[in-house]
């Protein structure tokens, strides 16, 4: 199917979703920055990860990445020239506050405020992540987040960057996805710092809720008029089959990958009657803790990818439920290996709209990986095009039937560094060449750059 067949069967415009829908694109800093070790930036624990080998796809790494540290003028008008309006991007703590406390970086400060500046400067309007995964690593080497002492270190961070930016940026995000950095990060090892087990991935959870919260109150206390929000990876959980086992280990992951940092900022505590490991939590909590987890955050933002399918599994350590792949389910699916199944967008939304206290959901990332092939510069990617449009529908759905939803943002603006898996997966509207630098506008780039246009 071709482009133009493509538009002939999506007939939604940005109209159809309301006046005050924002649509936009998604980034973060050590994905797209590189610049690892320029003027007083020191390292991240993803500089210091990606070091090592075999931590990382072809020992590949950020120091890099897209350039955007050099390149962000070029980036930011071509971003203008798609019609694209809303910008969330992440700051690099470690870029801002070398040391990780103290003393503050006029040269890491002078950055953000430029990309501000010139965002603002083109009608794109900021929406800032403050944390998404690069902890300074010389924090880490304190214990990072298992160290309590990380609600000091990340409440002064964020005062920093409400002082220096919340003059002209209105839209935070707090956290990135914590389930993902504390699960992949302090319990699996698989992303940086690469540490596992419980000892690090039960107070690395507590912390990072207390985080959570404390970082939103900041904002509040300090920026005017703020739009303050938090965001949670999240993927329809379906049960393997009608076996009572099976759907008790759905319920079990449900409540570990989609309710564990929702619902003790709302006052309902962490899940423990489905995950009663986290009873274990208990030695972390001391007096206040409870209360001090709780915010009320303008938005949540949903980030949704996939669903998972989940069975019994009596060898899985305190869960006794896996997650069963989608290639062994012979469905269709991204070059990650996660089905491409777009109604779990629009189940995500419907169960975070049954949060009362839930004010307004924005779906804060959505996209997909292919088989990018350059075929005369161009990039005809029919598969990500249909992916996008086949969720917006989704997305759509949910609006017309009265839930709340009131964003989008495409996972991914260029192709950048993936995390473990390096370059090798591709989620970009637009092409990097990273041994050039430059930028290609791909098929589903120029439709989403069609789709903005036709409000």
């Amino acid at each position: 199917m071709d482009l133009t067949e493509n538009q002939k069967t999506f007939n939604l415009t940005p109209h159809d979703f309301g006046n005050d829908f924002a649509f936009g694109v998604s980034t973060a800093a050590y994905q797209i920055e590189g610049a690892y070790n320029t003027h007083d930036k020191s390292p991240s624990i993803w500089d210091h990860f990606s070091s090592k080998k075999r931590t990382i796809y072809n020992n590949q790494h950020g120091q890099i990445a897209c350039d955007f540290y050099h390149t962000y003028k070029e980036d930011i008008l071509l971003m203008k020239s798609m019609n694209i309006k809303n910008f969330r991007f992440s700051l690099s703590w470690s870029r801002i506050i070398p040391n990780g406390y103290g003393h503050v970086s006029i040269a890491g400060i002078d950055f953000y405020n430029r990309v501000i500046n010139f965002c603002l400067e083109y009608g794109i309007t900021p929406w800032i992540t403050l944390y998404h995964w690069d902890l300074p690593q010389i924090l880490q080497d304190k214990g990072g987040w298992t160290n309590r002492a990380i609600l000091s270190w990340f409440e002064n961070y964020v005062k920093v960057c409400a002082t220096h930016f919340g003059d002209r940026v209105k839209n935070w995000m707090v956290l990135n996805e914590p389930m993902v950095f504390t699960g992949a990060g302090y319990f699996l090892g698989v992303h940086a710092p690469g540490s596992k087990g419980l000892k690090n991935f039960l107070p690395a959870i507590h912390h990072a809720t207390l985080c959570q919260a404390a970082g939103g109150r900041v904002l509040r206390s300090m920026v005017v008029n703020a739009n303050i929000g938090t965001t949670f990876s999240c993927s329809q959980i379906t049960p393997f089959s009608n076996k009572p086992r099976d759907i008790l280990a759905a319920k079990k992951a449900d409540a570990l990958l989609n309710r564990l940092f929702i619902e003790p900022i709302l006052g309902m505590g962490y899940p423990m009657e489905h995950v009663p490991v986290l009873k274990r939590i208990q030695t972390y909590i001391k007096e206040e803790d409870l209360k001090n987890v709780l915010f009320d955050f303008d938005f949540i933002g949903v980030q949704n990818y996939t669903r998972e399918v989940v069975k019994h599994n009596f060898f899985v350590p305190y869960l006794r439920a896996k997650i069963v792949k989608a290639s062994s389910r012979r469905v269709k699916t991204s070059l990650m290996d996660w089905e491409i199944y777009p109604p779990s967008i629009y189940e995500m939304i419907k169960q975070f709209n049954q949060y009362k206290e839930v004010k307004r959901i924005i779906i804060t990332e959505n996209g997909a990986a292919f088989n990018d092939n350059l075929t005369h510069g161009e990039i005809n990617d029919t598969e990500r095009l249909n992916y996008l449009q086949s969720h917006l529908e989704q997305v759509y759905k949910a609006k017309k039937e009265g839930l709340n939803v009131e964003g989008y943002f495409v996972w991914t603006f260029t192709d950048n560094f993936e995390w473990a898996e390096g370059y090798r997966p591709r989620f970009g509207l637009v092409y990097t060449d990273f041994s050039t630098q430059n930028r290609i506008v791909k098929s589903s780039g120029k439709w989403y750059q069609d789709f903005l246009a036709s409000n």
